[in-house]
């Protein structure tokens, strides 16, 4: 079955050639298109879409209050963010809206294509150059253990920790006690937040991140 998806670009030039590739894709469904974020939250709740791309900055609602309203309302879209440098300020607040992709606005084909992929089957994308500018630079995070190390690769593929616990023939609460130590090494919050800080400091790579 195809990944619907909804596209919101207040840029034509850009949503028109991000559109047509999506066209393009035979796994992939467009089923619509939004200028602003006030429409693409119109058309989330209509449609439902399995994946939105939003751009982070829009005219009268940015892709972060979209990516709010679809997470208070519980949807079950999953939200691609589309960004650029200068928007990087906006990356840690899109990341407590929900989102879980983040790539930008140069991203190639190829990318485009992990990144919805990865993120309609619960898991996360980051693109590498996003998270490199994620992070304190002076921040010096703890090791995290081979046995932690594991644990959030497998946990950022969309694995849950009841998943994660028969993968690794540990227990659940094993699972959360790993997680939990995770976030403190990492000064993270949730399981987004430590993998963009993971990336930036070189604790995983993107490579691992997408090994099947």
């Amino acid at each position: 079955m195809a990944i619907r998806i909804l596209l919101a670009d207040d840029h034509p030039l850009t949503r028109s050639g991000i559109a047509e590739f999506v066209r393009r894709e035979p796994t992939f469904e467009l089923v619509a298109e939004a200028e602003d974020g006030t429409e693409a939250w119109e058309l989330i709740q209509k449609l439902n879409p399995d994946v939105a791309l939003l751009d982070i900055r829009m005219p009268d609602m940015s892709g972060v209050e979209v990516a709010q309203k679809i997470k208070a309302a519980g949807y079950g879209t999953a939200i691609v963010m589309l960004t650029s440098y200068d928007a990087q300020q906006y990356v840690m607040a899109s990341l407590k809206a929900g989102a879980k992709g983040f790539v930008l606005k140069t991203v190639s084909p190829k990318e485009l294509t992990t990144a919805i992929n990865t993120v309609a089957r619960g898991g996360l994308y980051l693109d590498p150059e996003v998270a490199s500018f994620m992070g304190s630079d002076d921040f010096s995070p703890e090791p995290l253990s081979a046995r932690e190390r594991e644990v959030l690769l497998l946990a950022a593929k969309g694995l849950s920790s009841k998943e994660v616990a028969r993968r690794l023939f540990i227990s659940e609460r094993t699972v959360q006690t790993h997680l939990a130590s995770i976030y403190d090494k990492l000064g993270s919050r949730n399981k987004t937040e430590a993998l963009l800080l993971a990336l930036k400091y070189g604790v995983v790579t993107l490579e691992e991140l997408l090994e099947d």
